[in-house]
């Protein structure tokens, strides 16, 4: 597939980091040469220095031929400029735009977007999308992953083991028989590779486990894990931007949130924010400072969150609140390699901006049928939601007989309702909604079968 990226900042950057993983054309355009520089040293990828906006830059990039454009630049009027002339002049099958702007995103002007309008196929909103999966980080805390499927009838939950973990040394077969008929483990990622477990294998520190579960019984499920933690209702953001702004106001609509605080350095992001929100305290002065955090009241908080557009300081400030004896902290962070050594000098929860913004597209760069997607991160595999349709040719077929790729796994089954865990002899109907886990390896092959 030839795919444009306009935007070589982080998200750009994220995206192509992403892409590059598949048998992918990968074309960047950003008029910043530095960053042009920075990215195609790190990626096989043909840089185009220039404006997305501009036709020329288009075509130089080979617009007539692109399978898809995404359009990523911090400028919103850019990006939908670039899908228009995209679709306009070239013909671009898919065009995808992040769109930041509150004013855009305004349900009010839903019809703004659409082929007869700004021709936008999809529309990603990262600091949304951030917010949200903080959201339901939130819902179930000490939860590294928390995402709901199958709307929202069943959760993917994600569990790092600790060095304190009750997981720690159990077996696979043993965690799924402390609730056999809510649990179904499928994934395990261990010192940076991910795998399907045998029933044999023993949880080791520093796994992250996934599996899934009704969403009426989490609760329960991590209860009798021994995973539970206290609610979140004090909460700390440090960081003034977008994510921030956001994920306030969503939290300024639960009852349970009994405070919530935001910490930034800048004067105008403070201003800004004050202004915006209704019942958030805003505070400005240094991030690291004693004095500001304990005027924040770090330490009878019950979660920090940090999301400054640097992940040294995300992580920094994620380890300060573990002194502090902080019950639950949260680390934005834009380069994966740091998930793969925090679970030695923390155990705060990392959240992978880059998995984030790629599950927003996911469904666009698959060829199977899926309903929704998510990625758990750089070789760490995908999560599907797939619908069978009476045509597919699985429906009626045994889940042996359809010759899954050895690191893909069917996790759950919504039939008419009802949450099942399917084993081999499990035979699919029609209309069954399947969550399917998907290593990196097996996409192509599970593209084919699920097309």
């Amino acid at each position: 597939m030839k795919i444009i990226v306009c935007g070589a900042g982080n998200v750009g950057k994220s995206i192509v980091s992403y892409l590059v993983l598949g048998n992918n054309d990968i074309i960047i355009i950003d008029n910043n040469s530095n960053k042009l520089n920075a990215i195609s040293k790190e990626f096989d990828i043909q840089p185009i220095l220039g404006s997305a906006s501009h036709p020329e830059v288009l075509e130089k990039a080979g617009a007539e031929n692109a399978d898809m454009i995404i359009a990523v630049t911090d400028n919103d009027e850019v990006n939908m400029i670039a899908c228009e002339i995209g679709a306009i002049l070239f013909n671009i099958p898919k065009k995808i735009a992040r769109i930041n702007s509150q004013d855009f995103l305004n349900p009010l002007w839903s019809g703004l977007f659409s082929s007869k309008n700004i021709a936008v196929d999809l529309i990603i909103s990262p600091a949304i999308s951030i917010a949200n999966e903080i959201k339901s980080l939130l819902k179930i805390p000490g939860m590294s992953v928390v995402t709901p499927l199958m709307k929202n009838s069943v959760y993917v939950l994600g569990c790092r083991c600790t060095k304190d973990s009750a997981l720690k040394d159990i077996s696979i077969r043993q965690l799924s028989n402390i609730v056999p008929q809510l649990i179904n483990p499928f994934c395990v990622i261990h010192k940076g590779s991910s795998f399907i477990p045998s029933p044999e294998y023993k949880i080791q520190k520093g796994d992250v486990v996934y599996f899934t579960t009704p969403v009426k019984d989490a609760d329960i499920v991590v209860r009798e894990m021994g995973m539970e933690k206290s609610a979140v209702e004090k909460i700390i953001i440090f960081g003034g931007n977008d994510v921030s702004q956001y994920l306030a106001s969503e939290l300024e609509k639960n009852d349970n949130i009994q405070t919530c605080k935001i910490v930034d350095d800048n004067p105008d992001a403070t201003h800004k924010l004050a202004k915006t929100l209704q019942n958030t305290v805003v505070i400005q002065g240094d991030m690291m400072s004693n004095a500001i955090q304990e005027e924040a009241g770090i330490d009878t908080c019950d979660a920090t969150i940090a999301v400054l557009p640097h992940d040294k300081d995300n992580l920094l400030i994620s380890l300060l609140a573990k002194q502090k004896n902080v019950n639950l902290s949260l680390a934005l962070t834009n380069a994966p390699t740091y998930n793969n050594f925090m679970e030695d000098i923390s155990d705060s929860i990392m959240i992978d901006s880059s998995a984030v913004i790629i599950s927003g597209i996911l469904q666009e760069l698959r060829k199977a049928r899926m309903r929704d997607a998510y990625s758990l991160g750089h070789n760490f595999g995908e999560i599907w939601e797939i619908l069978l349709s009476e045509d597919n040719i699985n429906v009626g077929q045994k889940i042996n007989n359809i010759d899954l790729p050895a690191t893909c796994k069917i996790c759950a089954i919504n039939r008419k309702d009802t949450i099942m865990f399917p084993d081999e002899n499990t035979i699919l109907e029609e209309n069954d909604i399947l969550v399917v886990y998907v290593g990196t390896k097996s996409i192509k092959k599970a593209e084919n079968i699920f097309a």
